[in-house]
């Protein structure tokens, strides 16, 4: 392995996560999970937003997807990452939804949407989200995600090039090989140690650890993945906490991680994206993006997000809106 491959992996340790989303818990409860505090369902989330959003859901590839949608124009469909849901997107949809019909999905296992035992793999997430399109009146969609959610836009996008108008990939590509080169033990020096890739791969346990606590779950990854931690603030971390507090979502969430397995055999199969496609990386990533999307992509282009950790879009928010428009135009 070479050495930029091993600093490769040191960045890429951080980069897959995402899932949560108190409001899509709510949404289909009606309460908060027990020892968090009450938040508000999606349809008062989804009515907060300047653009007409609306909740509303969709029963595709066998699963019961939760959605947001507001705005007019083609399709854009933003798919979110872990431990967060589709409010992860709130501060970019108003000003996209400006442009183009906007609609941030809970995946497969997240929030409102559906929590089955399996189909967690990104191919079939992947087929989830076309049959939405498809369900929803479009044959094309542009196609954006993070974290969990870029692995799922790659997987659309690779599997379902006749439906994909672009692909934006927001700090995290699909899974390959090079996730079985992790170190279990963090090198010293190394800024972040992913323990989390590991810790999700164990059946049963995170469920008893991690119900009712999900709260010091995600108030960790925000304060080390965040180069602001204040950037999600206290009600944000509320909402995506309960999300994550019940352990039907806890299984759920551990089984994006426990299928990277299939992700990286299915990958092999895949030639380039011949979809434009955008990557969006932090600091922290943006190497690795710039060596790496160029043999994943036949049309590529890479910006920096700078002054922001991980979680790029409620992060910086004002660049991924620039960045996406120019892009999508």
């Amino acid at each position: 392995m070479t050495e930029d491959s091993r600093s490769f992996l040191s960045r890429r340790s951080m980069l897959t996560l995402g899932a949560g989303a108190a409001a899509a818990l709510v949404a289909s409860t009606g309460t908060a999970a027990a020892g968090q505090p009450s938040v508000p369902a999606d349809a008062e989330l989804a009515r907060s937003l300047p653009g007409g959003f609306r909740s509303s859901y969709a029963q595709v590839n066998g699963v019961r997807l939760h959605y947001v949608a507001g705005g007019r124009g083609e399709p854009l469909i933003l798919l979110p990452g872990w431990p967060e849901t589709w409010w992860q997107y709130r501060r970019i949809m108003p000003a996209l939804a400006k442009r183009y019909r906007v609609i941030a999905v809970d995946l497969r296992g997240m929030g409102g949407s559906s929590k089955p035992q399996g189909g967690y793999d990104k191919k079939t997430m992947a087929r989830d989200i076309h049959e939405l399109v498809r369900a929803l009146g479009y044959r094309q969609a542009h196609i954006a995600g993070h974290d969990i959610g870029a692995m799922v836009a790659f997987s659309f996008a690779a599997n379902h090039p006749e439906a994909t108008k672009s692909l934006t990939l927001m700090d995290v590509s699909h899974p390959d090989e090079s996730l079985y080169q992790i170190p279990m033990l963090a090198p010293p020096g190394q800024p972040v140690h992913v323990w989390w890739f590991a810790f999700n791969q164990v059946a049963t346990l995170p469920e008893q650890l991690l119900t009712g606590r999900a709260r010091f779950l995600v108030d960790w990854m925000f304060d080390h993945l965040l180069t602001d931690p204040a950037s999600i603030g206290d009600r944000d971390r509320a909402l995506y906490a309960a999300a994550y507090d019940r352990p039907d979502a806890i299984r759920a969430g551990n089984g994006w991680y426990q299928a990277f397995g299939q992700d990286i055999e299915d990958q092999k199969a895949y030639g380039k994206i011949a979809a434009p496609t955008l990557g969006l990386a932090s600091d922290m990533n943006y190497d690795y993006f710039a060596a790496v999307l160029p043999s994943k992509a036949a049309d590529v282009r890479v910006r920096r997000v700078a002054g922001s950790g991980h979680f790029v879009a409620e992060e910086q928010p004002q660049t991924i809106i620039d960045e996406l428009q120019a892009f999508l135009g």
